[in-house]
């Protein structure tokens, strides 16, 4: 209906007539039969929580499936206990990675804001009070300040109504309405008369007619646009897909080799199938999707700890791999709270506001105001529109007694801000009747017939008007939001005319909303680490240019109308000279975020409003914030709590430790499993016997990737996490010299000491088996760090993981599960023997890891 009828070029009295309702509302049969008819006031849920899908969705990842055909293998071929150990395995990864995404999807719904549920509205021409979702088209919406906006409605009265658009248009400054009809075709920023669901009434109060509901409001387009958008893959599952993809193929071959090589040499056809299935088993590391998965857990916690909520557990990880940071203004980069910065009086200007200030400026922007500030059991806010807020604070902090003052200087009557005079007044009495006046500055200027200089009133020229409108300029060039004050004594009536012509020119106040102290610093460390960060807001492309100096952002910057006329291409080509895109709307966002990725680039994108929803789904990584509207939350991957840009640098340090981690414990496991196929067939080439068992194999493999694995991924981040350049590459990059190097070490122990004592088979697969136990435990310590082990820091759970694996072994070789695993006890000697070879080895890997130049 609103886009059939488009109610902002239609005068009051046709928007009621195009409604088939007056200004004294519907009766209750009819908003019944239009409730019928338009459904109810709410949106169609984005997501809704299916704890069956969330728990399947474990399984989808192609490792895990890969683990599952190895469980149903073992079982077929009766190998129970390989069976129940994957699957438990299997099982308990799921259950983990379920209950750690179940409960940020129910903490996600108690942060989400609730709309108000009681609107008041004309019913049967009376004023009542109704559930917001039984709103229909047609009806009257009673509005005051405070009040947030239930539908899409035409303004059909208002007195000195300000809105706050910024969930809808990220623009930071509350917006004029006014009545009246507008030409077609204008953008729905501009459109004056509307108000829109989702959005709040700052100041003022209206009469409007509501126009749309539910999903055809603006608010609801957005949303629908939301379910249009496909999420991307998460580019961690990318990469762990692809890595168990070529892992599987690898081993399928080697285990091809091996069947074949035994069979020729003689081996029973049926064994060699079993130590193929238990190698396979092996080189596969099933402890990997559960130690990724208990990885990314414990980061969320660490995460949460930062103000940093995870919905999806990659998404801990992905941050971490980010190239690209395209965050809103309002209120993540800046406090959402008006400050003023710069005043201009006495011919002077001055960004320092303190008692030695001008009192005479600060009282006529605290006289000339609505809002109040307020004390509730100790704890002070303020009520009222964001710009008068921060006058009231200015005249605070300039040591004006603002209770006193309001007290003692009678309010007698009010002129509102209308976007015609482009002013407002107020007239108080205290000893005289006095008119105190703010607006734009070139308003407040024209009105003035004199000024006041060093402390006396003097007249005011054309050619002076013009010296202070160039000051007025040259503040708002500087991103400013530029008021000017005056006053002037009232004799007679009071009347408007009266109130504010001939006025005396006190100065000016610029405003805007501040950086965030922390934020500066906060991008500083994106651009040391090879992040890109870009603001995109709605707001003017001069603020947005202000506070972009402030916090260090350096580049050219667009608009949503130099958008326009390029073309993807042209676009592309110049994103990385921009770092700040401004009035723009949720396409221009959207599109923006597709060139980066178009440009091979990992995007993460922080919004709040309606109209970040489209461009959060499509990132690599969304992250909306706790303040933000629902839809926006429903599209994220992640909630930054306290709402902070500076939060960010601190989740994608953890996200690269996530990784480098991940990359630790996949060379640790890599190492060790393919040195076991290398013995086996290695002692098949040369005619010897069998080095391990099917079950000693199975034994190796559970007894070694799983605690000292997972103690890995406690390891702290390495010192020059943020200073390097974001990871692009596959997650073997840079391991392949370790996995080798430490691969051939593990054979040539297990495969010396197995020749040494072959007069004794039983003792040779005992001492083969300890030697790549005790050797995995030192090599653990070797893959704690890319450096020397000796210089990292101690991490006391691979301590407990190491002596709890020796531990576990040493009770299956000296108990009754010996005799399950076909070990026997091992004499003093031996051991020795194993730990000098394997305490060798780690003296070696330690060496290379120190010669070379490349990262292991």
């Amino acid at each position: 209906m609103q886009d059939k009828f488009r109610f902002y070029t239609l005068n009051e009295k046709e928007s009621l007539d195009k409604l088939e309702t007056d200004k004294e509302g519907l009766s209750s049969k009819e908003a019944e039969k239009r409730l019928e008819e338009y459904g109810r006031n709410e949106l169609i849920k984005l997501r809704k929580l299916n704890t069956l899908k969330l728990f399947f969705n474990q399984f989808l990842s192609l490792l895990v499936l890969i683990l599952i055909v190895a469980s149903v293998i073992s079982a077929l071929l009766g190998h129970w206990i390989d069976f129940y150990v994957i699957m438990g395995i299997v099982i308990v990864n799921a259950f983990f990675g379920f209950f750690q995404e179940y409960k940020a999807e129910k903490a996600i719904e108690k942060l989400k804001s609730m709309l108000v549920p009681i609107t008041k509205v004309f019913r049967n021409g009376k004023v009542m009070e109704i559930d917001s979702k039984e709103i229909v088209p047609g009806d009257i919406l009673v509005l005051n300040e405070g009040d947030k906006i239930m539908a899409d409605s035409r303004i059909i009265s208002a007195s000195s109504l300000r809105v706050n658009e910024a969930p809808f248009t990220g623009e930071s400054v509350p917006v004029d309405k006014l009545i009246g009809a507008l030409k077609e075709n204008i953008p729905i920023t501009s459109r004056t008369n509307m108000i829109y669901q989702g959005t709040d009434i700052v100041r003022g109060n209206c009469h409007a007619v509501v126009v749309a509901t539910g999903m055809n409001t603006e608010y609801g387009k957005i949303a629908e646009l939301v379910q249009e958008v496909q999420p991307e893959k998460n580019p961690l599952r990318v990469k762990l897909d692809k890595f168990a993809k070529n892992l599987s193929i690898i081993t399928l071959i080697l285990m091809a080799i091996i069947v074949v090589v035994g069979i020729t040499f003689g081996f029973d056809k049926f064994e060699m199938f079993l130590i193929a299935v238990s190698l396979a088993v092996s080189v596969i590391p099933e402890g990997l999707p559960a130690v990724i998965t208990i990885t990314l857990a414990l980061s969320t916690q660490n995460l949460l700890k930062m103000n940093s909520l995870i919905r999806k557990l990659p998404a801990a990880e992905t941050l971490g791999r980010a190239t690209v940071i395209c965050s809103d203004k309002t209120g993540t980069m800046t406090k959402e709270k008006m400050q003023v910065r710069n005043i201009f009086f006495n011919n002077k200007f001055s960004e320092k506001i303190d008692k030695s200030s001008s009192k005479l400026l600060f009282k006529v922007g605290a006289l000339c105001n609505n809002a109040r500030i307020e004390n509730e059991k100790g704890k002070e806010y303020l009520i009222g529109d964001p710009t008068e807020q921060a006058l009231l604070l200015s005249a605070r902090e300039s040591g004006f007694n603002i209770k006193k003052e309001d007290e003692e200087n009678h309010r007698i009557k009010e002129f509102p801000f209308s976007s015609e005079r482009k002013m407002m007044s107020v007239v108080r009495h205290k000893n005289a009747y006095v008119s105190y006046c703010k607006g734009a500055p070139e308003v407040i200027i024209s009105k003035c017939s004199s000024e006041v200089s060093n402390g006396k009133i003097v007249d005011l020229n054309g050619k002076r008007k013009k010296e202070l409108v160039k000051k007025y300029e040259e503040m708002a060039s500087n991103g400013l939001r530029v008021l000017g004050f005056a006053y002037k004594a009232v004799v007679g009536e009071i009347t408007q005319k009266k109130a504010e012509n001939s006025l005396i020119f006190v100065g000016l106040q610029g405003l805007i909303d501040p950086p965030r102290k922390e934020v500066k610093e906060a991008i500083k460390s994106c651009n040391d680490a090879g992040i890109k960060v870009v603001m995109i807001t709605g707001d003017s492309v001069l603020t947005a240019k202000a506070v972009g100096n402030q916090v260090g952002l350096s580049g050219g910057a667009l608009t949503s109308q130099d958008l326009e006329k390029m073309s993807d291409e042209t676009l592309c080509e110049k994103l990385d000279s921009i770092s700040i895109f401004a009035r723009v709307n949720p396409e221009d966002k959207l599109r923006i975020v597709e060139m980066f990725k178009k440009k091979d680039e990992i995007v993460s994108v922080t919004g709040d409003g309606i109209n970040d929803a489209p461009a959060l789904k499509k990132a690599d990584i969304g992250i909306s914030v706790n303040r933000g509207t629902d839809v926006a939350k429903d599209a994220s991957e992640m909630v930054l709590l306290d709402n902070n840009f500076a939060s960010i640098p601190k989740a994608v340090k953890e996200g690269r430790k996530i990784y480098d981690n991940i990359k630790k414990f996949i060379k640790y496991l890599l190492a060790a499993n393919f040195a076991q196929v290398a013995l086996v067939l290695v002692t098949l080439l040369f005619g010897l016997p069998l080095p391990m068992l099917p079950l000693q194999i199975l034994w190796i493999n559970l007894v070694t990737d799983s605690f000292p694995a997972l103690a890995l991924s406690k390891e702290a981040p390495e010192r020059d996490l943020m200073k390097r350049k974001p990871k692009r590459e596959n997650l073997l990059k840079g391991i392949i010299p370790f996995i080798v190097i430490s691969g051939l070490l593990s054979f040539s122990i297990s495969f010396l000491v197995f020749y040494l004592y072959l007069d004794d088979l039983y003792k040779a697969r005992t001492m083969a088996v300890t030697s790549a136990v005790i050797f995995e435990m030192f090599l653990a310590f070797n893959s704690k760090s890319k450096g020397s082990v000796f210089k990292s820091p101690m991490n006391k759970y691979l301590i407990y993981a190491v002596s709890f694996s020796i531990f576990l072994h040493v009770i299956a070789i000296y108990t009754v599960f010996g005799s399950l695993f076909s070990f026997v006890p091992l004499e003093l000697n031996d051991w020795i023997l194993v730990f000098s070879l394997c305490l060798t080895s780690f003296g070696i890997i330690e060496v290379v890891k120190k010669l070379s130049l490349r990262k292991i």
